[in-house]
């Protein structure tokens, strides 16, 4: 079976840059998608490649609007507030029953945030500019209740304020003369959360007064084991305990997968794992030998494999 057409160009995080040869897009906090459509045809990739079709069919009759493209976007679950909920899309990314894929989209439907075209009926685009890219992408009028072409703005800072102010993740920058670099994270995307966050492997916990009182964190080297980051034990409530054991039990491994000594007070009693389990955490600042300071989980990241995990990321 044939699999995704290419993979998604990444961002990286940085400060919001200024300037005429940028574009300001709110960042969606969602899961990544490229929507191939070809001739009455339809398929859902998400960012590492396996196709998820079936776990959104409220998007299926975004084929009949256009005859062939390759579109990349983010798949996003509003809340009643009308804010985006990675929480509440967790139920729905990685459902393969169509019969319950179609209870929850009738229930709890997502929107398809489309906003850039990489093929049009034929034609690759990658190549081109953002500025024309989004111009193609604009010129094809789609929009309906399930999906969208969100807008783009010249003025930065005001659309870091707007993105607070509507309780949104941040800012995407993009230079607009910049060609779409599959599979590259590129400097010409410049990602700006509203909160320091990061996304760090799971190498093990140790207890507390529950059963995981920290999670023990890092970053991947070259040589596949971890560099330390720090013990992470804010955030932890009952319902995400539950979640992180049924994760990393089926993972535990006898030796620790960090590089180098994990600190005393952190590796007494823990639990080693074999690092496959993305979680996103959000701290302060970081100590001078990288350390994460006041940090506390925020969610797991099942959509991000370990392998795009950085300190970039």
């Amino acid at each position: 079976m044939p699999g995704a057409p290419l993979k998604p160009m990444l961002a990286m995080t940085g400060p919001l840059p200024a300037g005429a040869g940028w574009a300001y897009e709110f960042k969606w906090d969602g899961v990544r998608a490229l929507a191939d459509l070809s001739y009455g045809d339809h398929h859902l990739y998400a960012r590492s490649g396996v196709e998820i079709t079936t776990a959104y069919p409220e998007l299926i009759t975004l084929k009949d609007q256009v005859d062939d493209a390759l579109l990349d976007g983010e798949v996003v679950l509003f809340n009643e507030l009308g804010q985006p909920s990675f929480t509440a899309l967790a139920e729905r990314m990685h459902v393969r029953n169509p019969a319950k894929a179609a209870r929850l989209a009738a229930t709890v439907p997502v929107t398809y945030m489309i906003f850039d075209l990489l093929r049009l009926r034929g034609e690759d685009l990658t190549g081109r500019s953002y500025r024309e890219r989004r111009a193609a992408l604009e010129s094809l009028g789609l929009g309906a209740a399930r999906w969208a072409v969100p807008p783009t703005f010249g003025d930065g800072p005001a659309t870091y304020e707007a993105a607070g102010e509507h309780g949104l993740e941040g800012v995407m920058a993009k230079r607009v003369d910049s060609v779409y670099r599959p599979g590259v994270r590129s400097p010409d995307w410049v990602k700006v959360k509203l909160e320091v966050t990061g996304d760090f492997l799971v190498g093990g916990w140790r207890p507390g007064a529950r059963k995981i009182g920290g999670l023990l964190v890092g970053v991947p080297r070259k040589d596949g084991r971890l560099t330390y980051r720090g013990r992470v034990g804010g955030g932890i409530g009952a319902a995400l305990e539950k979640e992180l054991l049924r994760e990393l039990e089926p993972l535990r491994t006898p030796a620790s997968p960090f590089a180098g000594d994990v600190p005393r007070e952190d590796a007494r009693g823990a639990s080693w794992v074999t690092p496959q389990i993305v979680v996103e955490v959000k701290y302060g600042q970081r100590t001078p030998d990288g350390r994460l300071r006041f940090p506390r989980i925020l969610r797991l990241r099942p959509d991000k494999p370990p392998e795009e995990v950085d300190d970039a990321s």
